[in-house]
């Protein structure tokens, strides 16, 4: 037996150290490896061994101002295709094929791959759910519908020309869809399928699902009630007027808030493809730049009657239907002139000698200054795509012609959203906003706002005091002046017409207009401005006033129960008979009269009763509105009045006219209807 030397044992000792160190280190490694790291591992390890089938999450949507939806998605799927996991990829392109109405050949050609995974884009790209449903009862090997979603318009081409568009994988491409597309573009959710590298599927590993995130939802101040309602009317007008374009847009002046915005011709937004890029490219409330004509003579009034240079009941003018300025002959749309009138009639009568002279009392510094004050001349901050900056005379060109021509809305160019803003604020107190559309933008799974606009106050441009004053005159006008044909009854609406004469090449256009009305309406306390311009209409009387102004009154006449404006003739002003309007009356009460009590009265209208008794208990039109004369009023029979219904205050006979509107005889013989620059 040999003996171990002390030195051999010690290295004897170092072995089994080292070895044991070596084994601790292996089981901590892989401790450390199977346990702490092992999803770590195994997430790379699926990396190596997934495809993807690609299960769209929903572009946010787009709605109204009470989240009504304007824009939203539908489903449209889209077939995947695995080569590895079909043995006779022929029939199965010739099954899809079949239901799709595809060349078989091509899209054989197509599945034929040495890829992994085949997007059978775009032959079977957005197919229809039914469509989809009918392969997958075809149990074809290796198809897959990942899930993708197209846009859904529900209101069909409502808005399209602001709303916009999205292109073939739903990226925004123009209006608020290519603005906002970030903020709208979700991130898809998908199928992990685990393959070997010859793509057959592994049997060990469960597929799994790859969460998405759906697009935030942008939240417009339009109202859908209100876009309706102003489509409706632009669609009619071009039909009537067989017009070039036409624009709106409904603002509420307290806000700056955008209710309605509207460009005509429009189109699909599904098929942008089958109409000009000038249409889904421009959006001409902001876009287009044009003289505005006799609609920016509210500003000139603005200035003049906030510098304290005019006395619109007592100040008087002579117009003798055209003024000399430097040489040159301005003329008034009325040849003869108006001949002596008050500077109220002047406003009413859109007489151009007359706001020469208003605009030469304030002074040309000053008035362009005003012109500058209310936003003309610059973008209005908006952050609407699109908008112009509209064009003014610099101060070095801003001669006394230049003046002059300026004063009445000739020589310059606007664009219609700022003459929304200036004359909100000139009617509102005096307070210029910032005009916006989108209210707020938020997650649509949790809420959360993500940005929000609230009304931001510029400048103040005027007194309230004077801009009281506007308003009244521009009440004047829609009662007694060139806007009688937007007068409506009980709503006190207040406006002014416009009719310019289109530029081209920097000459005028024989014969093309475009016409144009501003109102709002109560004139006491405006909860809207609307302005309606048409492009080059053909008609045999071409004025903002024989045609803008009834579509304007119209509109607001319609809205306003959306608006919570109310019937109430307090302080109204009464529109004037003028010859050739239809004479009309108030319709007087006739509820709880008896019939025999009826057949007394000598009323000029034609009287219908329906049902059965002896009793009035209802009636139609309801008392206080205007009926023609020769209408109808309609009463509703019965035989005992409920607590809501009430008699008659009076039963004035009709012969007595005291409460008639003006004799046609004694009427104003001053026509101011056909308004221009």
């Amino acid at each position: 037996m040999k003996w171990i030397s002390s030195i051999s044992k010690k290295r004897l000792r170092l072995i089994v150290y080292a070895f044991m160190l070596f084994g601790l280190a292996v089981i901590i490694r892989l401790f450390y490896v199977q346990v702490l790291k092992h999803d770590d591992f195994t997430e790379l390890a699926k990396q190596n061994w997934d495809r993807e089938v690609p299960f769209a999450s929903e572009r946010g949507e787009i709605t109204d101002r009470n989240g009504e939806i304007i824009v939203s998605n539908k489903l449209a799927p889209t077939l995947y295709f695995m080569p590895a996991q079909n043995d006779n990829i022929k029939e199965a392109a010739n099954k899809i094929a079949e239901v799709l109405d595809l060349d078989a050949q091509k899209l054989f050609e197509k599945m034929n791959s040495t890829a992994y995974l085949v997007k059978l884009a775009p032959e079977a790209k957005n197919i229809s759910y039914e469509q989809a449903v009918q392969i997958q009862g075809l149990k074809i090997d290796g198809l897959y519908s990942g899930v993708d979603y197209v846009r859904h318009y529900p209101y069909g081409s409502l808005l399209s020309r602001f709303i916009g568009f999205t292109g073939y994988d739903t990226q925004g491409l123009a209006g608020i869809e290519y603005q906002y597309d970030k903020l709208l573009t979700s991130k898809s959710a998908a199928i992990r399928l685990f393959t070997d590298a010859a793509g057959n599927s592994l049997p060990h590993v469960d597929d799994e699902w790859r969460d998405g995130e759906a697009g935030a939802t942008v939240e417009l101040t339009i109202d859908l009630d209100v876009q309706q309602v102003i489509e409706r009317e632009l669609s009619q007008a071009m039909a009537k007027y067989d017009a070039d374009q036409a624009l709106a847009i409904a603002m509420n002046p307290k806000t700056g808030e955008i209710l309605g915005l509207a460009s005509y011709p429009t189109y699909d937004p599904s098929n942008f493809e089958e109409v000009e890029q000038s249409i889904y490219n421009r959006n001409l409330p902001v876009w287009m730049t044009y003289e505005p004509g006799s609609t920016f003579k509210i500003i000139t009034l603005s200035a003049a009657l906030e510098e304290g240079v005019v006395d619109l009941e007592k100040d008087t003018f002579y117009d003798k239907g055209y003024t000399m300025v430097e040489g040159a002959r301005l003329r008034c749309w009325k040849r003869e002139g108006h001949g002596e009138e008050t500077f109220l009639q002047v406003v009413e009568n859109s007489c151009n000698p007359g706001f020469i002279e208003l605009g030469q009392r304030v002074g040309p510094e000053k008035l362009l200054g005003y012109i500058k004050d209310f936003g003309f001349g610059e973008a209005t901050g908006s952050n609407i795509p699109g908008e112009a900056n509209g064009i003014l005379f610099a101060e070095e060109n801003f001669g006394p012609v230049e003046h002059a021509t300026t004063s009445f809305g000739q020589g310059i160019s606007v664009t219609p959203i700022q003459q929304v803003t200036a004359i909100a604020a000139a009617v509102n107190g005096g307070k210029l906003f910032t005009p916006y559309v989108v209210s707020k933008i938020y997650d649509t799974e949790t809420g959360k706002v993500i940005h929000e606009n609230t009304p931001q106050m510029k400048k103040e441009v005027i007194s309230e005091e004077t801009s009281a004053l506007v308003r009244k005159a521009l009440e004047s006008v829609v009662a007694n002046g060139s806007g009688r044909q937007a007068f409506r009854d009980g709503l006190r609406i207040g406006g002014k017409t416009g009719t310019a004469q289109k530029v081209q090449d920097g000459r005028y256009m024989d014969g093309n207009y475009i016409v144009s009305f501003i109102g709002f309406a109560p004139a006491d306390d405006p909860e809207v401005v609307v302005y309606v311009a048409v492009d080059n209409p053909k008609s045999a009387t071409v004025f903002g006033s024989t045609i803008a102004a009834p579509i304007v009154g119209q509109i607001i006449e319609d809205i306003a129960p959306t608006l919570g404006i109310k019937v109430d003739r307090e302080g109204q002003m009464e529109k004037q008979y003028r010859w050739g309007d239809p004479i009309t009356d108030r319709v007087p009460n006739l509820v709880g009269l008896s019939v025999d009590e009826l057949m007394k009265l000598q009323y000029p209208y034609r009287i219908e009763m329906h049902g059965e008794g002896e009793l009035v208990l209802s009636q139609l039109p309801e008392p206080e509105n205007i009926l023609e004369v020769d209408g109808t009023i309609h009463l509703y029979l019965g035989n005992e009045l409920t607590e809501d219904q009430s008699a008659p205050n009076n039963t004035t006979d009709a012969t007595d006219d005291s409460n008639s509107e003006s004799d046609p005889n004694t009427s104003n013989e001053t026509n101011s209807e056909n308004d221009s620059n």
